[in-house]
């Protein structure tokens, strides 16, 4: 195989090339499967806001430096300003407005609530989405939390509420 036909290649089956034109794409997001027509040049932010009005992940810096655009790929974190919409394809995206199930809000949500872990709130979409996934990968300790958030802003400085909230969610596990 070229090296062509390697970078053309995931998880096993080959990629056929596709733009630079608008392209269809199939993005599972929050559990329901959209197909998009986008040039695939677009980041999974703009195609989660703009095309699927999921507005939740914010654009902050749009160059990976702030966590406002955080969602899941897999149930990995990923900073979706820097990541293409086109990569995601046959990839689970989750979205903060994915996270409550049942018009329940997430145990994360509600402590972030108990512990007016937000100020402005243009960050806790982001903050939200890495503090559970930190949960979920096994980071509890407090320095653990400290790090792994090190990653999402906020503006207003709510850190110390945002990391009791994480370690509320942590306790109650």
């Amino acid at each position: 195989m070229s090296a062509d036909d390697q970078a053309l290649t995931r998880r096993g089956t080959v990629l056929e090339e596709r733009g630079p034109g608008p392209v269809r794409v199939a993005l599972p997001v929050n559990g329901t499967e959209h197909a998009v027509e986008i040039e695939p040049r677009v980041s999974l932010l703009d195609a989660l806001r703009e095309h699927l009005q999921l507005t939740g992940a914010k654009k902050g810096c749009d160059q990976g430096t702030c966590g406002a655009c955080t969602v899941w790929v897999d149930g990995r974190r990923v900073l979706s300003c820097l990541t293409l919409a086109v990569a995601c394809e046959g990839s689970e995206v989750t979205t903060i407005e994915g996270l409550a199930e049942d018009g329940a809000l997430h145990g994360m949500q509600q402590a972030f609530i108990a512990e007016d872990a937000f100020q402005c709130g243009y960050c806790t979409p982001g903050q939200i989405m890495s503090a559970v996934a930190l949960l979920e990968e096994g980071r509890t300790g407090d320095e653990e939390i400290k790090e792994g958030m090190s990653g999402n802003l906020c503006r207003c400085a709510a850190y110390p509420n945002i990391r009791a909230a994480v370690r509320s969610v942590r306790d109650r596990a």
